[in-house]
């Protein structure tokens, strides 16, 4: 009775590990400070930060951030000092290894990826393939 005890008891903590599936997005301690100071004044504690890659731009694809309250089926997610950092299933293997700053100097202010896994981007930067 036991083995089957523990048995299921491996099977819900698998499951449990699979709705809370990580991912190799990094972000550096800057990125982390910026998005918890948007959460504040937002005055939200219940939004994470989405990365996702989508089709578009003049290379092919395009990277999406944005504040997110859900978690789908299947999303993978990391935490930074208590900042979540949320990717879809289909994104992970687009994004594996990138890392998201936050630039603030006179020439340029946001959010920056740097991601190994584009083999090229279009002259403006903005999307890659």
């Amino acid at each position: 009775m036991s083995t089957t005890t523990n048995e299921n008891s491996a099977d819900t903590t698998a499951a449990q590990a699979g709705e809370l599936a990580t991912h190799e997005v990094k972000l550096t301690d800057v990125a982390a400070g910026k998005v918890r100071s948007l959460l504040e004044q937002e005055g939200r504690t219940d939004l994470r930060l989405r990365v996702a890659v989508q089709p578009g731009g003049c290379s092919g694809l395009i990277y999406q951030l944005y504040f997110d309250e859900r978690l789908l089926d299947g999303d993978a997610v990391r935490d930074y000092d208590g900042v979540e950092v949320v990717v879809d299933k289909m994104s992970v293997p687009y994004l594996s290894g990138a890392s998201i700053d936050f630039e603030d100097t006179i020439a340029k202010q946001g959010f920056t990826i740097d991601n190994p896994n584009a083999g090229g981007s279009c002259a403006c930067g903005d999307s890659f393939h």
